[in-house]
């Protein structure tokens, strides 16, 4: 067991990672009904000591529904059929995930509409309060 390198500056212990193994699904015939290949690796974020505070409140949102209510990311890898590119891959799907959680967002800075464009905005305003007046009643004698 080792540490698995995200960014210069963080890395995960392979400790923290648990991996359980189960019989891939869909189509394979006999290969695929008595080997387990599929790669479910768990990891949790929630009590992490790798993870600043920062990176772990941006992994639970990155993660979306692959992460439990206790705060635990679960990551499936089945495209292959040998177990230990499963394995690979679900690593290099955590790293990747931790990585992007690892940038902190730019900041927005705001910004104030162009003279220009405020006044596209008003003129689009405009033509569009003239076509819906031209829609009005019909006189008698418009016929």
């Amino acid at each position: 067991m080792g540490v698995i390198s995200i960014t210069p500056g963080l890395w995960i212990d392979e400790a923290e990672l648990s991996f359980a193994y189960a019989r891939a699904s869909g189509p394979g015939g006999q290969h695929v009904n008595k080997v387990e290949t599929a790669v479910q690796l768990r990891f949790d974020v929630a009590n992490s000591p790798s993870l600043s505070e920062g990176v772990r409140r941006r992994l639970l949102d990155i993660g979306g529904n692959r992460v439990t209510s206790d705060g635990v990311l679960v990551i499936e890898a089945s495209g292959s059929r040998s177990r230990e590119r499963n394995r690979a891959e679900a690593v290099e799907r955590l790293v990747a995930l931790t990585a992007r959680a690892a940038t902190p967002p730019r900041p927005r800075r705001p910004t104030r509409p162009t003279r220009a464009s405020r006044r596209r905005r008003l003129d689009a305003k405009r033509k569009r309060g003239d076509t819906k007046r031209m829609r009005g009643r019909v006189r008698p004698g418009d016929d």
